[in-house]
């Protein structure tokens, strides 16, 4: 249980947000079908699954240290019908050990397993040439609840190295042992950002079962800045942020992201 003080949202330094702007333009290159520079940095090697039609990169940032996941959000009628399948299911994953009682999206998990042992094998890949750099997830609506349970997947295949988690308008992906698995395991590197009223991040109602893990990174209001960002609660449920407007599902503001449309590509 939060405390008062935990719920009470704070503002963020400007360090903060732009490694918020700087993630999204990743999650947001994944919906490109060739990205050679993913944000001007190296592209390994595209994935993708032809059945469940999810697809992403991993990308390396030689200057960070870092190894860098991205996951496309929705963008066919496939898409569609994986996001409809919000039964909660038991987390069965390469190489994980969820908790007793851990639950997720029938969906989400379905699409990350399609693509899970080839993501792990050229995370692993780099990971032996590069073995002190961190590994980041990244992506935007259903590609951000992909890059939560990447996120999960990567902390258990890679114990050792550093993990960071950002996701852009992304519903709820699980329930609250889930959530709270997550938030045991990342605490302050999960970044979690919602566009002042995108109706998807509560789409999925409590009321099912869901929690949202993670802290949450609320744009009250454009043009976004560190000034209108807010860092809302450690648990994931903030009553005092996005959550205190009733969703109204797929909005404009789940399109346009700190004033970048979704789906620009950043790749040169």
């Amino acid at each position: 249980m939060a405390t008062a003080e935990e719920t009470n949202p704070r503002s963020i330094t400007p360090n903060v947000f732009k490694d918020l702007v700087h993630y999204f333009k990743y999650a947001s290159s994944a919906y490109s079908i060739i990205c050679p520079r993913p944000n001007g940095n190296t592209l390994v090697l595209p994935f993708s699954n032809i059945m469940t039609d999810i697809q992403g990169f991993v990308a390396r940032d030689s200057n960070r240290k870092e190894i860098i996941v991205a996951l496309r959000g929705s963008a066919s009628i496939v898409d569609a019908l994986m996001d409809a399948q919000i039964l909660l299911v038991p987390i069965i994953t390469p190489g994980v050990s969820a908790p007793h009682g851990a639950r997720a999206h029938a969906g989400f998990l379905l699409a990350w397993n399609s693509v899970a042992v080839q993501v792990i094998a050229i995370v692993n890949q780099q990971l032996k040439v590069h073995p002190k750099f961190s590994v980041v997830t990244t992506g935007h609506s259903l590609g951000g609840a992909l890059a939560t349970l990447a996120a999960v997947s990567m902390k258990h295949n890679f114990p050792h190295n550093d993990i960071r988690t950002y996701s852009y308008g992304a519903p709820r992906t699980g329930n609250v042992v889930f959530a709270e698995h997550a938030n045991s395991v990342f605490g302050l590197k999960s970044f979690r950002v919602v566009h002042t009223t995108d109706g998807v991040p509560t789409m999925i109602p409590t009321s099912l079962g869901y929690r949202h893990h993670g802290i949450e990174y609320w744009v009250k209001s454009d043009p976004a800045s560190e000034d209108t960002t807010v860092q809302c609660s450690t648990d994931g449920e903030d009553p005092m942020c996005s959550a205190s407007i009733p969703s109204e599902g797929i909005t404009p503001a789940h399109t346009v992201y700190f004033g970048i449309l979704v789906s620009t590509p950043f790749c040169l």
